[in-house]
């Protein structure tokens, strides 16, 4: 059962009793990014004004998440292909290079089916068929992605108990338990000559950057990012992968500092001891195997001990 408006059930109503009433449809799917940022597609060649928002025609091209419905609770996984062009830009990058990049990583997915009387023609109402986060990006080539869609159930799939004892800490980086903010850490510069695809040259190195992130703002990279594997203090950045494009001199970007989430580094950079989230004095678990292991004996031995003292009710 799906929601819809009287609107919209007295058109399809309508629409039943008189075969040659015009109708036509178009499918409209939201990304909803972890920053807030919203992305608004559709799979007809004009564009679609729903729920206040206009959902465009021209950039990628989306195709997958059916109607499903099911008795019980069982996490609901699909498949969408997008289809998309090099000019095919989300905040000044490539949509398919941002998906490779994982700014899709968590995100929300909805399909709606809206109704109008004609194509081309006013909202009628619509139905949302699906609606689910990003589980995996299972391939990203030149032409298109395809990702598995899980419903919103996925959040009940998870081991439990949620926090375990870990001598790292377990918040990323500047999110919402680290509470850093990344612009507070962010140093800003130009790649110098014989910067390559994954080897960027600048005397604004710092050592702090390493496992850091970098974004740039210029250039054929503008928009993307990517992680910092290690750095050479007023020398270089090296990248933990290629960026998709080649570095010319001059291309502007900003890095962030790393964080190794490590007792020591949380509060000689960061001095943020008090969201630290980690357990760093846990012995390691071959020590704490063999501290049980000694320690049943032991106890056995000394309730055979106690129970033969004179009295004992053991």
């Amino acid at each position: 059962m799906r929601a819809a408006s009287t609107t919209l059930i007295a058109f399809l109503n309508a629409a039943r009793v008189n075969p040659d009433m015009p109708i036509a449809f178009a499918d409209c799917f939201t990304f909803t990014l972890l920053s807030g940022a919203a992305i608004y597609l559709t799979n007809v060649d004009y564009p679609i004004v729903y729920n206040g928002n206009t959902f465009s025609c021209a950039g990628p091209q989306v195709q997958g998440m059916k109607y499903s419905t099911k008795v019980g609770l069982e996490v609901d996984r699909q498949q969408i292909a997008v289809a998309a062009r090099p000019s095919d830009l989300v905040s000044g990058a490539a949509f398919l290079t941002m998906i490779a990049d994982g700014a899709l990583d968590g995100a929300s997915v909805e399909r709606d089916r809206v109704f109008m009387s004609a194509p081309g023609g006013a909202v009628v109402g619509g139905v949302t068929l699906f609606k689910g986060r990003v589980s995996t990006v299972d391939q990203v080539d030149r032409l298109r992605a395809q990702l598995t869609i899980a419903s919103d159930l996925v959040i009940l799939d998870q081991d439990m108990p949620r926090n375990l004892y870990s001598p790292t800490c377990v918040h990323a980086l500047y999110d919402s338990g680290c509470a850093l903010s990344a612009a507070s850490f962010a140093t800003s510069s130009t790649a110098g000559a014989g910067s390559t695809a994954q080897t960027i040259l600048t005397s604004a190195a710092l050592a702090a950057h390493a496992q850091g992130r970098i974004t740039f703002t210029s250039g054929a990279n503008a928009g993307v990012s990517a992680t910092v594997k290690s750095a050479v203090a007023g020398t270089s950045l090296t990248l933990l992968y290629p960026l998709p494009e080649p570095v010319a001199t001059g291309d502007a970007f900003t890095v962030y500092d790393g964080c190794d989430h490590t007792q020591a580094t949380c509060n000689a950079r960061f001095s943020n001891l008090a969201n630290f989230r980690a357990f760093p004095y846990v012995p390691p678990p071959q020590l704490a195997y063999g501290i049980t292991f000694v320690a049943i004996p032991f106890v056995l031995w000394l309730l055979e001990c106690l129970s033969r003292l004179p009295g004992s009710s053991i």
